[in-house]
């Protein structure tokens, strides 16, 4: 049975890959000029950013082996929301497992949409404000370190591309909006 997706048609769905985070699939398509086409889809959960700052503006971000980069990134706290979990208890729960931070005050900077062109992944990013410091309890494949530094300085580092995270440089420079 075909499908419509805005201009296009879709013939026929293969699906390539499942886990509980991804969905990879391959589609059979007819093109919006009219030519027979393949186009492939990863579909993820969607996801958290959050980024605390404390009083004295400094914020707390993570430094962690990313197994797809092969290499450390710095970013800032990221997750998956479970099932039926609102954004911001996901938010919430992903900030106190990974740095071990509760927070009082909390501001919804939007969502993020990772990769619009092959994925679909929306990321709802979060300003933590007003900071309690807690244990961190991150999961056995988490291997991160916390990475305090003032505000400004993280803002540098997305602008001089150290921090490249798309969900991490897109939330930095909304909270500098935010803060101004």
């Amino acid at each position: 049975m075909v499908r419509k997706n805005g201009p296009w048609s879709i013939q026929d769905t293969t699906q390539k890959y499942e886990n509980s985070f991804i969905d990879v699939r391959e589609d059979q398509v007819l093109t919006p000029d009219g030519q027979q086409g393949t186009y492939g889809t990863v579909k993820m959960k969607p996801a958290v950013g959050v980024l605390p700052i404390d009083g004295d503006r400094i914020c707390y971000l993570i430094r962690q082996f990313r197994y797809a980069l092969g290499r450390e990134s710095l970013e800032v706290v990221c997750g998956a929301i479970d099932d039926q979990e609102p954004p911001l208890e996901a938010a919430q729960r992903e900030l106190k497992e990974e740095l071990g931070i509760e927070a009082d005050e909390w501001s919804d900077l939007g969502i993020l949409d990772l990769d619009t062109s092959i994925v679909q992944c929306p990321i709802h990013l979060f300003l933590a404000k007003n900071l309690t410091f807690t244990e961190t309890q991150r999961e056995g494949t988490e291997t991160m370190v916390t990475v305090k530094m003032p505000f400004d300085e993280a803002i540098q580092k997305v602008m001089d591309s150290t921090i490249t995270h798309s969900p991490s440089c897109v939330l930095l420079l909304k909270a500098q909006k935010a803060e101004n």
